[in-house]
C-alpha cells in the first residue's frame, strides 16, 4: 500500500488511532486525526502526536475532512457516524486499522475471535507458543494494537491477534495464517441492526483465507457447520460431545488432538487451573493451534498447567467466612454469564446488570432457576432482566454495585458463592468491564 503523500483522516483518537496516526506519519502521508471528544477528555495519550505533521480535530467530525480524504482509518468501536458514511457513498475507501496493519505484516497471524473468551484464548495460545520456544506478538483487541508490531522492527514467529468484529468490519484482504471463531451468540445489538449482520463480521475472518491456511471452528455449533461450508481454508474442529477423526476432542477424562501432521497426543486436564466448560473449549481450541504450529506436547501441557486465566474472568478474589467471591466483570454477554453460572455447583448469589446491549435473557432462566440462590439486579437493565426472568428465585433491585454486594453479603452464608457477572456492559456506572471489576474487588476486600 503506497501512503506517501496520501491524504488519510484516522477516525478515533484513542490508542489505537494514536498509533495509526504515527504509523502513518512514519510512512509521509498527509494524516488527519479526528475524535467527538475534547482534547481534555482524550489525555495523555494525544500528546505523543503533538510534536509531529499531524493534524488534530477535536470536539466533533468536520464532513469536509471526511469527504477530502483519499484513504479513512477507523479505530475499533467507532459506530456508522454521517460523517463516515458520507464519504462511503462518494467511493471513499475506509478500513480498520487491522486492515492497514496487515498490509505490512509478513508474520503468520494466528487470529481470535468469538463472542466469549477469546482474551483468554489469545492469552493462553501466546504462553503456549512462548513455552515452546517461539517468539510472539500479542495484541489486537487486548494490549498492543497490531499496528504497533506493523511500527516496529522486532521480528516474531508469530502474531497472536484478539479481534473484534468491529475490527472485522472494514477488512478486505486480510487473511490470517490460522483463524478461530470460538463461539457466536447475541451481542452488540446496539450496534448491529440484527444477528444476522453481527455474524457477518465475525465470519469475515475467514473471508479470504485459501487452502494454505487453517479454520478453527466449533464442532458442537450447528452455526457454524453450517457456515464452515463457504470456508476455503483447512477447517479442523474442537469438540466437547463427540469423536473427530481429525482436531481436538474428549474421551474417557483425555483432551485428545489428532493433529494436521497425523501425530495424535494426549492433554489430561486433572491439573489446570482454568474451571469451566467455557474454559474447556478454549483449551481444547488453542491446543489445535498448538499441533498446527508443531508445540511440543509436553511445553503445551506445561503452559496449561501453568495458566491460571485473567483477570475480571471468574477470578476469585477471596473466601471470609466460608462465603466465596467470584469477579467475572468481563462477562458482558448473556453467554458468558450463562457459562458463568454453569462453572459452579455452589449456591450462586448473582449479582447482575448494567447498561442493556438489546440483549435477550431468557436463555439465562434455566441456570439461575437451577443454581442461583438469590438474584440481585443493578443498573439500567435491571427491570427488562427482571421481567425475562420472573419468578425463579428471590430477586431484589439496588441501585449500585456497593449496594448489591452489602446485600449479597447479607443473604450469604457458609458455602454460598457471590458471584458479580453482569450480563451486560458497564457503561451505566463505570467506565469499563475493569473498572467495575476492580471496584467489586475492593467492595470485597473492604468486607468484615
Amino acid at each position: 500500500m503506497e501512503l506517501k503523500g496520501k491524504r488519510v483522516l484516522v477516525v478515533g483518537a484513542g490508542r489505537t488511532g494514536i498509533a495509526t496516526a504515527q504509523f502513518l506519519q512514519e510512512k509521509e502521508a498527509q494524516i488527519i486525526i479526528t475524535d467527538y471528544k475534547s482534547r481534555t477528555e482524550l489525555g495523555e495519550e494525544l500528546e505523543k502526536i503533538e510534536e509531529g505533521r499531524i493534524k488534530t480535530e477535536l470536539g466533533g467530525h468536520r464532513l469536509r475532512s471526511f469527504l477530502e480524504a483519499e484513504l479513512i482509518v477507523v479505530s475499533p468501536g467507532i459506530p456508522p457516524i454521517r460523517p463516515l458514511m458520507s464519504a462511503i457513498r462518494e467511493g471513499i475507501k475506509v478500513i480498520s486499522e487491522i486492515e492497514l496493519a496487515y498490509q505490512f505484516i509478513r508474520t503468520p497471524i494466528i487470529a481470535v475471535t468469538g463472542t466469549d473468551g477469546k482474551t483468554t484464548t489469545a492469552n493462553l495460545l501466546e504462553r503456549i507458543l512462548t513455552n515452546s520456544g517461539k517468539k510472539v506478538f500479542l495484541g489486537g483487541n487486548i494490549g498492543r494494537p497490531l499496528i504497533e508490531y506493523a511500527r516496529t522492527d522486532e521480528q516474531c514467529d508469530y502474531a497472536v491477534a484478539e479481534l473484534s468484529s468491529f475490527q472485522l468490519e472494514r477488512t478486505y484482504s486480510f487473511k490470517p495464517y490460522i483463524a478461530l471463531l470460538l463461539n457466536l451468540s447475541q451481542d452488540h445489538l446496539d450496534r448491529y441492526r440484527s444477528y444476522r449482520q453481527y455474524i457477518r463480521a465475525k465470519l469475515r475472518i475467514f473471508a479470504n483465507q485459501q487452502g494454505s491456511e487453517f479454520a478453527i471452528l466449533n464442532k458442537d455449533d450447528p452455526l457454524f457447520s453450517r457456515a464452515s461450508r463457504r470456508i476455503r481454508a483447512k477447517k479442523i474442529f474442537f469438540s466437547r460431545t463427540r469423536t473427530l477423526k481429525q482436531g481436538t476432542y474428549l474421551e474417557e477424562g483425555k483432551i485428545l488432538c489428532q493433529a494436521p501432521s497425523g501425530r495424535k497426543e494426549a492433554f489430561p486436564p486433572e491439573r489446570f487451573k482454568l474451571r469451566g466448560p467455557h474454559n474447556l473449549e478454549n483449551i481444547m481450541a488453542a491446543i489445535t493451534v498448538a499441533g498446527i504450529c508443531s508445540c511440543p506436547r509436553e511445553k503445551t501441557q506445561e503452559a496449561l498447567e501453568h495458566f491460571s486465566g485473567l483477570e475480571h474472568r471468574l477470578e476469585f478474589v477471596r473466601e471470609l467466612r466460608g462465603v466465596k467471591f467470584y469477579n467475572d466483570s468481563k462477562a458482558t454477554t448473556v453467554n458468558s454469564a450463562k457459562r458463568a453460572l454453569e462453572s459452579f455447583r455452589e449456591p450462586i448469589i448473582l449479582i447482575a446488570g448494567g447498561r442493556d446491549k438489546r440483549s435477550d435473557y431468557t436463555p439465562l432462566r434455566d441456570p439461575v432457576r437451577e443454581k442461583v440462590k438469590a438474584l440481585i439486579l443493578m443498573g439500567e437493565a435491571r427491570d427488562k432482566i427482571a421481567q425475562a426472568l420472573p419468578r425463579l428465585t428471590e430477586t431484589l433491585s439496588v441501585e449500585n454495585l456497593a449496594q448489591a454486594l452489602k446485600l449479597a453479603w447479607a443473604k450469604s452464608c457458609s458455602g454460598d458463592l457471590v458471584l458479580l457477572s453482569p450480563a451486560c456492559s458497564s457503561f451505566d456506572m463505570f467506565s469499563n468491564y475493569e473498572d467495575r471489576g476492580r471496584a467489586f474487588k475492593q467492595l470485597v476486600r473492604d468486607l468484615n
